[in-house]
């Protein structure tokens, strides 16, 4: 495969993994939707009867800092998805580590299961995101070894 069809492969897996983030944070972008959000994951965890602590109820600050936080993904998300380049993708896979973690954390400090799908997705994102930026990478360097080799 050459250096355009891998940066195309690349870039749609970035854009691909940028809709799913924007699909997920959009409605955490505002203090009423990530209201209504969380209540019903509070129903969700109530209703599944999932171990692990129940979503709690948020006061208007604690929306402040969800909305703040959601604002900043979907922004990301959205440049994302404007400009899929591998450097923001390989910035995202990052991201996906350290968020991954800190789910990790929650759920081992006690906290509801619902995050256990959220942390498999976003693993999963981060392996195939990170796997394609590293595939691109590994492409572009053959590439530019060949090229030396022909000068």
């Amino acid at each position: 495969m050459n250096r355009h069809e891998s940066l195309r492969v690349t870039s749609r897996i970035v854009r691909a993994s940028a809709l799913y983030d924007l699909f997920v944070t959009l409605p955490f972008a505002t203090p009423w939707t990530a209201g209504w959000l969380l209540d019903h994951l509070h129903q969700l965890h109530l209703q599944l009867g999932l171990p692990g602590a129940t979503p709690p109820a948020f006061d208007p600050l604690h929306l402040f800092f969800v909305s703040l936080f959601g604002t900043i993904v979907t922004l990301w998300a959205v440049l994302r998805v404007w400009r899929p380049e591998p450097l923001f993708g390989a910035v995202d896979t990052a991201g996906r580590a350290a968020f991954s973690l800190w789910m990790a954390q929650a759920l081992w400090m006690g906290q509801t299961y619902l995050l256990a799908g959220m942390l498999v997705l976003e693993l999963a994102w981060f392996f195939v995101q990170g796997g394609a930026i590293l595939w691109w990478r590994n492409q572009n360097s053959h590439e530019h070894a060949r090229l030396a080799e022909a000068t």
